[in-house]
Formats: structure tokens, sequence, C-alpha cells
């Protein structure tokens, strides 16, 4: 399939997965619609239930699909796996999300994708400062969008599972509670990685599954 654009997701699979593609109505694994969505949030939808890594991004001319998936291998065999903590359920920034209780040891993984894919990213276009993307950025935040095609990274970069669209009601807030309860609790690690892709219709599918750590002997 010819993917408009890419990603680095951790999308999580198991019960947790499960659930997370009830409550969007996205498997982000298998391609396919889970009907009829617990919430409706039409745009997260699109995404699938995940955390960014390294945000969406065109390939750049004369890079290829390979290429990318290479270099995200490696960084991904560079990473030991990464503790979360637990996740809650957070109405922070307008959305409604299961955020992690650790950031830093996610924050640096991230990093690494972000830095490190960098050269397959095109150039974003229209990034002058009169560019509606800049409203309501701060001056780092715009620093990171013009750097790195993307504001919230690297320092500004807080891991969180979106489950809403903006202004969450606290309907949907009690809602999301129950869905994820006795799952969002547990101490988790991050041990898998996926290299996405995005469709010709704004949906986003998992190419790959990338394996944090070096291979396993034996």
């Amino acid at each position: 399939m010819d993917w408009t654009r890419y990603a680095v997701y951790w999308a999580p699979e198991g019960r947790l997965g499960a659930l997370g593609a009830a409550w969007l109505g996205w498997d982000i694994h298998r391609g396919r619609a889970v009907n009829p969505p617990a919430a409706n949030a039409p745009k997260a939808r699109r995404y699938g239930f995940h955390a960014t890594l390294k945000p969406p991004f065109r390939l750049a001319e004369g890079r290829s699909e390979e290429d990318l998936a290479e270099a995200a291998r490696a960084v991904a065999r560079s990473l030991p796996p990464t503790p979360i903590g637990v996740l809650s359920v957070s109405r922070d920034h307008g959305f409604l999300a299961l955020r992690p209780s650790l950031r830093d040891p996610v924050a640096r993984a991230a990093e690494r994708f972000v830095s490190r894919l960098d050269e397959f990213r095109a150039p974003t276009a229209g990034t002058g400062r009169r560019d509606r993307r800049f409203d309501g950025l701060t001056p780092r935040q715009r620093g990171m969008l013009l750097r790195w095609g993307y504001p919230h990274v690297m320092d500004d970069f807080h891991p969180h599972l979106t489950l809403s669209g903006s202004s969450p009601s606290d309907d949907l807030v009690r809602k999301a509670g129950r869905h994820f309860d006795g799952t969002a609790g547990a101490e988790r690690s991050i041990r898998d990685v996926s290299l996405v892709g995005e469709d010709s219709d704004g949906f986003f599918h998992v190419i790959e599954k990338l394996h944090l750590g070096p291979p396993s002997s034996g």
C-alpha cells in the first residue's frame, strides 16, 4: 500500500489494545473498523489507539519505506524496554487521554526516534511566521515545529494515548474510567513499538512491529 505519512507509535496489544480499539472504533493492528465505537471521537479514531513517539511525517524525496524501516529497527534495538508506570484517565490540554505516571523513560525513547529518523522526514511546507500552526504555541514550541516538524517533541513531549476530541464531557470522562477499569492501573513497560502508515482515507495501520532491545539469542 502507498502510505501518505509514516510515524512511530506505541500501539498496545492484548487486553489494553482491544479496549482501546473498541473505544475508538479502529483496530490499528488489523487495519479494520470496530463498530460501534464506544466513544464518538472521529479524529482520534483515524490515528488508532496509540502513544506517539515519532509524529506523523511525509517521506523525504529519494528515501524508501525499507530505508525508514531499517533505521527504525536500529533505533528500537538501541533502546531497552521502557517503563511507563501506570496509566490513568486524565483530562488535560483540552482532551481526554490515558497518561502514564512515568514520563522521562518514554521521553528519552521518543527523543531518539524523533532525532534519528528526522533525515527521512520531508521538509515541512508552509512554516512561515504567519502560518496558523504557530497560533497558541510558545516560542520554544515554534522552534520545535520549525526544527522537527511538530511542536510537542523533546522538552515539550508528554506521552499519552488520546481518547477524545476537544472539550470532553464529564459523562465521557466517567465512561472512559469504567471502560478501562482494571487494565489502566497496572504497572507497564513498553517492549515493542510500531512503524505505522497512513492510508489514503487518513487511517493509520501498523506496518511493522519493532522489538526494543537487541534480538534475543537462541
